[in-house]
């Protein structure tokens, strides 16, 4: 029972003896038993002198509470920070020094942490980079860039019956995996990053989408959005300026179009009557009845009559001359 109440008292002892006012990497990555045991195995339970050891071990890491690593390579840390507390165990185990273990400890460590992954950089102007998330040992926390979601609206200036091309790309690392892009555009020539002015085209999939030929009811802004897992990590904006005349064929057809529309009805015209020549009426059907070609027959008769007479005259005052 006096070895219980021993250890209950040093409990709450060790809990205010290693409290800094600073948490650094290694409260972040070894428990409160884990630190309690190793000092009672350097020094026992004696209260100054678990004092001294907290000093100590403080002293001996106060150099990595700043410290900042990839939060990708927590894991690697925690692993290394479990073989440091072993082989400062063993060290106690030896009746070793902890005024010597824990400084020779704390320099291994920072070497440790110096040859984990970097942190990567945050990539202006925009976009949710998890890539560049950090772990802080002061605080044990993390963070990534405060960079907006939404990019700056990029303009892009096509001539008329020409093609547009965007570019949904971005300048940091998106995720290898369960990426996305959804296109949106606000038409009527806006220019706008308000989201309730997109309306979405299901036509349009990949980071690239391409116009052609560029019409004016193409003006206002195109908007492509990198989903990982429907979660948004960017948003781009494109505003498409339709400019230049209209090609030359298109040119006729508008002619011809407000001529059509311009066209006025001419003045009525008089109704003629219907002359029919000879052989509209022979084609007419009935026409040649017993009537009409009897009479087609005497006509013929006359006018042959006639051209006889007529070449009989000729002669006679051609030879009454001679």
């Amino acid at each position: 029972m006096a070895l219980v109440a021993l250890v209950g008292s040093t409990v709450p002892l060790f809990l205010l003896i290693l409290r800094a006012s600073t948490l650094a990497c290694l409260f972040c990555f070894t428990n409160y038993e884990e630190r309690l045991h190793l000092c009672q195995m350097f020094v026992g339970t004696e209260r100054s002198k678990l004092g001294q050891c907290k000093d100590a071990l403080t002293a001996a890491f106060e150099g990595l509470s700043d410290m900042k690593i990839n939060y990708d390579e927590r894991s690697h840390l925690h692993d290394a920070f479990t073989q440091m507390i072993l082989s400062l165990q063993e060290v106690a185990t030896a009746q070793g020094s902890f005024k010597a273990a824990f400084p020779s400890a704390a320099a291994k460590m920072k070497r440790t942490i110096q040859q984990l992954k970097k942190v990567q950089a945050c990539v202006p102007p925009c976009g949710v980079q998890e890539v560049t998330r950090s772990f802080h040992c002061q605080g044990c926390f993390s963070t990534i860039c405060d960079l907006p979601l939404d990019c700056p609206v990029q303009d892009l200036m096509v001539n008329r019956g020409d093609q547009a091309l965007f570019s949904c790309i971005v300048g940091f690392q998106l995720p290898e995996s369960e990426i996305t892009y959804s296109w949106k555009f606000a038409g009527g020539g806006l220019r706008t990053q308000d989201v309730s002015y997109f309306r979405d085209m299901p036509g349009a999939h990949g980071y690239l989408a391409r116009i052609r030929p560029v019409q004016p009811t193409h003006r206002g802004t195109f908007s492509c959005v990198i989903l990982q897992d429907q979660r948004p990590l960017a948003r781009l904006y494109f505003y498409l300026n339709v400019t230049g005349p209209p090609p030359p064929s298109e040119t006729e057809l508008q002619v011809t179009f407000r001529e059509v529309m311009h066209w006025a009805p001419r003045e009525t015209e008089a109704i003629e009557p219907w002359r029919p020549s000879l052989g509209e009426l022979l084609a007419r059907p009935g026409a040649l009845t017993l009537g009409n070609l009897s009479l087609l027959a005497a006509t013929a008769a006359f006018l042959s009559a006639s051209v006889t007479v007529l070449v009989w005259m000729f002669f006679r005052w051609y030879l009454s001359g001679n």
